[in-house]
């Protein structure tokens, strides 16, 4: 009898075992939820994973998708009304690529801006400059965008291009007669990449990215742009603005720019090589140039405003120039910049442009290209003047 209890006790024991064990995994923290983010322009959501499917939602660029299952190539996803269907994970984007972009914007917020451009067709930011780099946000065509900094990176090259290795003689190749030895030659040095170049941009809704410049073209006036002469225009800023009431401008008032130029080729180590001041013929109503500097190598960003030169407010603006050939590449983005540069700053006195020299420092004196000798002459003149004194 007592045989019979005891068996009753375990089972008893046991089945309050496992309804503790149960009640405590009711209280064990919930794995954190995980997301993805739609890359693609838009997509479909599908019932299930197979040649025929049924499409369950419609899901666009930038929407926020939680996770329910991955598989092979594709990830169950549920939508904030509920929606819950298949994607292709190419579609999408992981909880990691998104904090790069959020921590992009964040650090590009306050960042002052270089020039503004439109977006010539739809087009998406990229996390680095680089064709083969992740993105996520799709910006439309005739976006603005402000440019923040420029970086030259190499054009990826497609497979095809790849040389194929020669293939390795057969084994039994020593068999047969030796051919004469040839002689070496120095083998051609292998061709420079082809560099593209990228612009840090920032939208209107303060996304911040990476995009081709050959996708956007540089916010230009329309009065100046047929004035390049060949050059491609990098901006063009107001220097001041004039009255002329014969012009078709608006209340009279005639712009006058700076603007900086370069050729048309990508990947140069400076961002300008060309700096044009356009002043305006209020009596033949048209641009004339009154200042060009050409052959520098300037850099970006160029500072305008107005200072006071003899109790008179003047315009002026400044670029900067490389002072060396030495240039530091951004390991991360490929971004060049000079290791010296200086400041030229230059004032609009009228219609003419000139440069504003830095305060007058004392001149130093002429140093001797030796100076030994020259102490040894003086005291010899000395001596010589002292014998014919005597």
């Amino acid at each position: 009898m007592s045989f019979f209890f005891r068996n009753i006790f375990t089972r008893f024991s046991w089945l309050l075992l496992l309804v503790a064990l149960a009640g405590c995994g009711r209280f064990a923290p919930k794995p954190p939820q995980e997301y993805v983010y739609v890359s693609a322009k838009g997509t479909f959501l599908r019932d299930r994973l197979a040649a025929v499917s049924n499409r369950i939602a419609e899901v666009s660029n930038g929407q926020r998708l939680l996770v329910m299952e991955r598989a092979r190539r594709f990830v169950k996803v549920k939508t904030e009304k509920g929606e819950i269907g298949w994607i292709d994970e190419h579609a999408v984007i992981d909880q990691q690529i998104y904090d790069k972009f959020s921590t992009l914007a964040a650090q590009q917020a306050q960042k002052p801006v270089i020039a503004t451009a439109t977006l010539r067709d739809d087009s998406y930011l990229h996390d680095a400059p680089g064709r083969q780099t992740d993105h996520y946000y799709l910006l439309a065509e005739n976006s603005k965008l402000q440019l923040l900094a420029r970086a030259s990176v190499a054009k990826p090259t497609p497979p095809q291009a790849v040389p194929i290795p020669a293939p390795t003689p057969p084994a039994n190749s020593a068999a047969k007669p030796a051919k004469a030895p040839v002689p070496a030659t120095v083998p051609a040095p292998a061709p420079a990449p082809v560099l593209q170049d990228w612009w840090l941009v920032r939208d209107s809704q303060g996304h911040a990215g990476w995009v081709w410049s050959r996708m956007m073209d540089i916010d230009i006036p329309a009065e100046i742009a047929g004035l390049a002469e060949g050059q491609r225009y990098v901006g063009a800023y107001v220097l001041r603005s004039v009255d002329d009431p014969g012009s078709s401008f608006p209340n009279g008032k005639a712009p006058e720019y700076v603007a900086l130029m370069n050729s048309w080729k990508e990947g140069l180590p400076y961002d300008f090589d060309q700096v044009r001041v356009f002043t305006w013929n209020s009596r033949k109503h048209r641009y004339e140039t009154a200042y060009r500097q050409r052959n520098l190598e300037g850099y970006l960003p160029v500072t305008v405003g107005n200072q006071v030169f003899d109790r008179q407010s003047e315009p002026v603006f400044s670029i900067q120039v490389a002072t060396s050939e030495d240039v530091a590449i951004d390991p991360l983005t490929g971004a060049r910049r000079p290791a010296q540069t200086e400041t030229e700053t230059f004032r609009m006195e009228g219609v003419i442009v000139k440069r504003v020299l830095p305060p007058a420092a004392e001149a130093p004196k002429p140093v001797s290209p030796n100076p030994e000798k020259k102490k040894k002459n003086k005291a010899e003149g000395k001596h010589k003047k002292k014998q014919k004194s005597g």
